[in-house]
């Protein structure tokens, strides 16, 4: 069993897309991978849907067990990214247990 590490944010007051902080945080999160080999699966993305209670970006992440994630998170690139994203957004997280080898 592996890790899914899933994470929701929102922007602060003020901040949208045309913010030029916001498309940093966005393409430090889209380059993690490149950057963390614990990473197994990455995919995040802009929300599309048009809701009040929608987030604004989200991103999904697979690690092979609680040990690379805890290493993810203390990673100068993922802190680097944590501190982009605590400028101009607050967000949830979720972690739990999924089958990698059912994941395609």
């Amino acid at each position: 069993m592996g890790i899914r590490h899933v994470v929701l944010f929102k922007f602060k007051d003020g901040v949208s897309w045309s913010d030029p902080r916001a498309a940093e945080a966005e393409a430090a999160t889209r380059q993690h991978p490149r950057h963390i080999p614990d990473i197994v699966n990455w995919q995040c993305g802009r929300n599309v849907a048009e809701r009040s209670i929608a987030h604004d970006f989200a991103l999904i992440g697979d690690f092979a067990d609680q040990d690379a994630v805890a290493r993810y998170l203390v990673h100068p690139d993922h802190v680097r990214g944590v501190e982009l994203w605590r400028a101009i957004a607050d967000w949830s997280v979720v972690d739990f247990e999924v089958d990698l080898e059912a994941v395609e």
